[in-house]
C-alpha cells in the first residue's frame, strides 16, 4: 500500500493539534501522558513528529486528540479556520 504526502506533510493536524496543546499550557510529554490515560499508547516524540508533519496520525488517535484537546474532529481536520 502506498501512503501519499499531502503539501509535503503526512497529515493536515498537526499544526492544530500544536495550536490547541499551547493554548493548553501543555508540553508534549504531558499531551502524551493525558492520550495514554485515553486509551492510546504514544509517546513525546511521536506527539513531535505529528505537530511537525512527519508522522501520520491514525483516525482513533484523531478522535482522542480532539476529547484530549477539547476541539472538534471538525476544528482538528480544517485549514485556516478560526479555532474552535
Amino acid at each position: 500500500m502506498k501512503i501519499y504526502d499531502f503539501d509535503g506533510r503526512k497529515n493536515i493536524s498537526g499544526d492544530r493539534i500544536h495550536q490547541a496543546r499551547t493554548t493548553m499550557r501543555l508540553s508534549q510529554s504531558d499531551l502524551a501522558a493525558r492520550m495514554q490515560v485515553n486509551g492510546v499508547a504514544i509517546e513525546r516524540e511521536a506527539i513531535s513528529k505529528i505537530e511537525t508533519g512527519d508522522r501520520f496520525v491514525a483516525d482513533y488517535e484523531l478522535v482522542v486528540f480532539s476529547k484530549v484537546l477539547n476541539v472538534s474532529m471538525e476544528w482538528l481536520t480544517l485549514q485556516d479556520q478560526a479555532p474552535r
